[in-house]
């Protein structure tokens, strides 16, 4: 570590991944600051899923006691047809995840872990820079220096892009395109359980599958409030503007088009939607993609994925866990320990991207596909749904 103790770790973007990253470094002695383009420290959004791999990270954060009061821990995952209505089949969570890998599989309002990862780096005494981006940087052989909106430059040992889907840093360091629109769009709403009748309230999470669309819906904030998101196939709207924006109930309705009586109930129960328009990048092809020099690449600006295997911010939990033990080993460079990191992360990241959107072609699937789909659940059930490779082994960063 006598290398990076002269200068700081700067990480660009105060969302989950890059809040994770400051936490992880910190608590590995690391010197960081944090710098957020936005003006106050915000996430936007609704729920997201955390399997055993992320979950055990945050405990051996010492976070395990602040997700056990805002999280829900489900006690099965449950796949139904959305036209039907059918129970294709089910896995079981709650014990079996913790019998198996050794943590529990978790659901969480977006915000909360969010509040909980910056109150944990705060703590460690992270120091925090609001409504700055990175404009340029300047490297020698032993240092950063890094312009933002600031008047003076940060001189760093390191810069870490964090700063999500549309990077500046990524933009900076690869020259590459822009992340693509997938032609799927998402909408998301939140739902107060006692809001709902009885019937439509859940404690587990359930996936809905049908042509071109599937819905997902699970309880959040210790269960009280429950999260839905469908996602359909469509046009990005004219007025797009960067995630979010309003969505509208006849407008989901009609793009789904048929659904079975349940489905339709529990979607017509909703007051409001958030519509997003998803957009990723081809899996990685090589470590250089996530980290060049003195620079890295960190979640989404890295490897920005389709939401069908709920592992974006996992995947981002994961590299701030690598980034921050490949940047305490002693004995190397800098550049050296950013290339590790790197070399350790992107086959990983690049097999959950390629995943999710095979996911993606499974869950919205018709005709042959769609009935072969079902078949195989109704016959194999948890064994198709469950997913070892991802939620097991010792180091949960390794391919």
């Amino acid at each position: 570590m006598t290398n990076m103790a002269r200068k700081q770790v700067l990480i660009a973007g105060a969302g989950i991944g890059g809040l994770a990253a400051a936490l992880a470094c910190a608590q590995h002695g690391l010197p960081v600051q944090l710098i957020e383009r936005s003006a106050q420290f915000s996430e936007v959004g609704a729920g997201i899923q955390i399997g055993p791999n992320v979950t055990r990270i945050l405990q051996a954060w010492g976070l395990g006691p602040a997700l056990a009061q805002v999280a829900a821990f489900p006690q099965q995952l449950q796949a139904r047809d959305a036209q039907t209505g059918q129970v294709l089949g089910t896995l079981s969570l709650g014990a079996r995840a913790q019998a198996l890998y050794g943590a529990p599989y978790a659901t969480i309002h977006r915000a909360d872990l969010h509040g909980l990862l910056h109150r944990a780096a705060q703590a460690e005494g992270v120091g925090m820079r609001l409504g700055q981006s990175v404009r340029a940087w300047q490297e020698t052989s032993d240092t950063l220096a890094v312009r933002t909106d600031g008047v003076q430059p940060f001189l760093a040992s390191a810069l870490i892009g964090a700063d999500g889907v549309w990077s500046v840093v990524r933009q900076q360091l690869l020259g590459d395109a822009p992340a693509g629109f997938t032609g799927h769009l998402a909408y998301r709403a939140l739902v107060a359980q006692t809001d709902l009748p009885e019937h439509l309230r859940s404690d587990q999470v359930t996936v809905w599958m049908g042509p071109r669309l599937h819905v997902v819906h699970y309880p959040v904030r210790s269960g009280q409030w429950l999260n839905l998101v469908a996602i359909v196939h469509g046009v990005k709207p004219d007025q797009f503007q960067n995630w979010d924006q309003a969505g509208h109930t006849q407008a989901l309705m009609q793009a789904m088009g048929a659904v079975g009586r349940d489905l339709h109930e529990r979607l017509a129960s909703v007051p409001a939607w958030r519509q997003w328009a998803l957009h990723d990048r081809a899996p990685l092809s090589a470590a250089s993609q996530m980290a060049q020099g003195r620079v890295a690449l960190l979640g989404d600006a890295a490897h920005p994925m389709r939401p069908y295997l709920a592992q974006g911010a996992g995947m981002a939990i994961e590299d701030a866990q690598a980034l921050a033990q490949c940047l305490s080993v002693g004995n190397a460079t800098v550049p050296e320990q950013l290339k590790a990191y790197a070399e350790q992360r992107w086959a990983r990241n690049a097999r959950v991207q390629a995943r999710a959107i095979r996911n993606g072609r499974i869950f919205h699937a018709k005709g042959a596909v769609a009935l072969g789909r079902n078949l195989s659940m109704r016959l194999l059930g948890g064994r198709v749904m469950d997913v070892p490779w991802l939620y097991g082994g010792g180091a949960p960063w390794a391919p």
